[in-house]
């Protein structure tokens, strides 16, 4: 296990700098684009959140984790777009939180409360926005910047609305989807059994949904660049650190 989590870091430090970091404008700018081409103008992606089995959970903490299926679990929020990019992750909360409490917890909004949001820039229906928004489902808060299907749409017009809401939300369930079938650390149940551990366990969950957009292509020319041997050094470095 400790030899997982230092080479975590050194491809953390290597790939930190372009795979680690919040939207730079150029980002924003994308999001928006891929957004106004799939009908949601000012969209930057969709809100959701997923549990993480702990299978090792002390029992003096089952209560305060036991999620929905009734197994203690941790929570992993995430913001995602089309291409599957995770660019907001925030995970630790115990699952018998729901995604509310999550929300309320997360950085996701704490630039918003001091008037920094991201730059977006668009029109809906002549009406001129400065502000983006996420797609989510119907838990959620009726916010501004969250927006969720019509319950039970009886219109033409609201249903078709509510179709390509659902349609684009499915984005960060499938970013789900392909980060546990990629990465079966995450799949699998966590096998920690302290509080020092799952402190670990959550920075290594944190790294590998940032580290999601990496292509498999220069994760291979990474290990292939450096070898078993200057792998171990690089992990040897990491310990000493």
């Amino acid at each position: 296990m400790k030899i997982i989590y230092s080479e975590n870091r050194a491809i953390v430090n290597i790939f930190s700098e372009k795979y680690l970091r919040s939207p730079t404008s150029s980002d924003i700018a994308r999001l928006l684009y891929i957004g106004e081409n799939r009908g949601f103008p000012g969209m930057l992606g969709s809100l959701d959140c997923m549990h993480w089995k702990w299978k090792n959970c002390p029992t003096s903490w089952a209560g305060q984790y036991a999620g929905r299926s009734g197994s203690p679990t941790i929570i992993l929020e995430a913001v995602a777009d089309y291409d599957l990019w995770i660019w907001h992750a925030y995970f630790g909360m115990p699952g018998t939180n729901n995604d509310i409490n999550v929300l309320d917890s997360s950085h996701l909004f704490s630039n918003l409360t001091q008037g920094i949001a991201p730059p977006a820039h668009y029109f809906i229906q002549e009406k001129e926005y400065y502000m983006g928004y996420y797609l989510a489902d119907g838990i959620y808060p009726k916010w501004s910047t969250i927006v969720q299907t019509i319950q039970e749409p009886r219109s033409p017009k609201n249903k078709y609305f509510a179709t390509q809401q659902e349609a684009c939300r499915k984005d960060v369930e499938r970013a789900f989807g392909v980060l546990q079938s990629r990465f079966a650390i995450v799949k699998g149940p966590m096998s920690v059994n302290s509080m020092h551990q799952l402190n670990l366990e959550e920075k290594l969950h944190f790294r590998i949904s940032k580290l999601q957009k990496m292509k498999m292509s220069d994760f291979k020319i990474f290990l292939l660049d450096l070898g078993i041997s200057k792998i171990k050094r690089l992990i040897f470095h990491y310990e000493m650190h």
